[in-house]
């Protein structure tokens, strides 16, 4: 390769990479901030149905993706590809700037959630054709034999996309109070995508159309109907069951376990909400260098078992990482300072004007970690408001400081997870690539990426929190009735779903994916 054509995919690779890190940072603020969107735009009387509703709308974004991959695809292989994904920058930017400026549920009742919903699948179609436009534009310039390193840089956007929403969430958090951060606070990383859209859509209106598509489309041998040709076409059907179920699926999982459900897992379940950030941030830049790496090894020794056996340590994993991560919090491994215990009573007003009973129970560890539990009782008439499970109305939030050693210990964990996940992600565009001809390209691997990703991925972490409070209630229920405990760990409930899912995957993929040669004949 000459110095010229490094210089020109150097170009490709940056205009492109950047337009798709910012997608994948619109995409991803709405997760990283759902704690405080499930106050803003779902009724607060249930914390918990709240947050489980905002998962939910989260992955409805995911769920929608194929339906996007399916309409850009189509319309990339038709027009080509530039053009295609110049509509899904604009497209994902409009939505996310007015997801931050739609009113809370306070002031629009059920239109709120109505409206994130209606502008999360519009985030959700974007990016289903965001993706498959970037990485067969890359690899079409790239040309075989280095497609793993080339297209690699492309596997790092949606990391670097998550690094920099966390990095603009607590540049904004630190530049005001925290009562003003969840007042209005948490609008301006929305507002500011559509800076960061403006930027990349001037870059790409410069860029030209992939040259292997520029000759299938000056031949005149451009797809007439992509979608018959993708899922009509028996041999090509094949090949997008067999990247969905053989490889994506188990992608798809990986990648949200490792940094979605960490981060989820680190703020919800380990109560760490004041230090997710920096754990986040640091396993992220450890890790997303070894995208190019393991993109640059497939090209050396094959993609299939590289990606495999990603996907077959982490299902083995997941458990002792997560069981450790869950260990190096639990006060029960603490000797408490109890001289240094405080509770304080008071009486506080909620948003509805009424009196709320406020518990503060603070306590300090002799290893200089800090635990705080806030309990909550909801007054009625000067007494416990009474719910709808005929209990006591009562809320209950535990938040945790640990010292460097502790911290340093969740980031290498999680670090772990991220590393795994670029050993199955790097090589994964490739993969894909070249299992599909040029004319049709767009449309057949898209399909099975989103509904890897979207699907199977996306739905990870409301399926896991469910099953992680489904565990818990049982174990509540079993203590109120004085039986013994229902469900062990149940903390650890909700890998099962990465677990199954990536043990299925790894079968399929061992047995039916051909590693030598990934690709077939138009």
């Amino acid at each position: 390769m000459n110095q010229h054509k490094k210089s020109s995919l150097w170009t490709v690779i940056g205009a492109s990479s950047v337009g798709t890190m910012i997608e994948w940072y619109d995409f991803y603020i709405f997760g990283s901030l759902a704690t405080i969107i499930s106050t803003k735009f779902f009724p607060s009387d249930n914390p918990t149905a709240a947050f489980l509703s905002t998962l939910a709308t989260f992955a409805a974004g995911f769920v929608v993706r194929p339906f996007g991959a399916l309409f850009f695809g189509r319309l990339g292989d038709l027009i080509g590809r530039k053009y295609t994904f110049m509509v899904t920058l604009v497209l994902m930017g409009g939505a996310t700037f007015l997801i931050g400026c739609i009113p809370s549920y306070e002031t629009i009742g059920f239109l709120a959630p109505t409206l994130v919903l209606i502008l999360r699948l519009l985030q959700g179609l974007a990016l289903g054709g965001e993706y498959g436009g970037a990485a067969t534009y890359v690899a079409e310039h790239a040309g075989p034999g280095q497609r793993g390193y080339w297209t690699s840089w492309i596997q790092t956007t949606a990391t670097i996309g998550l690094f920099v929403s966390l990095m603009v969430i607590m540049a904004t958090k630190s530049a005001m109070t925290k009562e003003a951060f969840e007042d209005w606070g948490w609008r301006v990383p929305f507002w500011v995508s559509i800076l960061m859209i403006l930027v990349s859509y001037l870059i790409r209106k410069n860029m030209s159309e992939s040259p292997e598509f520029a000759k299938v489309k000056a031949e005149g041998k451009t797809s007439k109907n992509p979608l018959k040709e993708s899922f009509g076409h028996k041999l090509n059907f094949k090949f997008v069951l067999l990247a969905l179920f053989g490889i994506v699926m188990g992608q798809g999982v990986v990648w949200y376990t490792g940094q979605f459900y960490a981060m989820s897992f680190i703020e919800k379940v380990m109560g760490l909400s004041d230090q997710v950030g920096d754990i986040m941030m640091y396993a992220i830049l450890m890790a997303t260098p070894f995208f190019v790496f393991f993109g640059w090894l497939s090209d050396k020794i094959g993609r299939k078992w590289l990606m495999l056996t990603g996907i077959l340590i982490a299902v083995i994993a997941y458990r002792p990482i997560y069981s450790k991560m869950y260990e190096t919090t639990n006060i029960k491994n603490k000797t408490e300072i109890e001289a240094k215990t405080v509770v304080v009573a008071e009486t506080k007003e909620n948003k509805a004007k009424a009196l709320d009973s406020v518990y503060t129970t603070t306590k300090e560890f002799t290893d200089g970690a800090t635990w705080k539990e806030v309990k909550t009782v909801t007054l009625e008439n000067g007494v416990a408001k009474i719910g709808d499970d005929g209990k006591p109305k009562v809320e209950i939030k535990k938040t945790m400081v640990v010292n460097e050693s502790d911290k340093w210990t969740l980031v290498w964990l999680v670090f772990i997870q991220i590393f795994l996940v670029t050993v199955v992600y790097g090589p994964t565009a490739a993969f894909l690539v070249e299992l599909f001809p040029a004319k049709i390209r767009y449309t057949s691997m898209s399909l099975p990426y989103h509904i890897g990703n979207g699907i199977f991925g996306g739905l990870l972490p409301a399926v896991a929190t469910s099953l992680v409070a489904a565990a818990t209630k049982a174990n509540d229920a079993a203590a109120e009735a004085g039986q013994a405990v229902a469900v062990a760990e149940p903390y650890l409930q909700g890998l099962w779903y990465p677990i199954i899912i990536g043990g299925i995957c790894f079968v399929i993929g061992a047995i039916y994916v051909d590693g030598k040669s990934t690709s077939h004949k138009e």
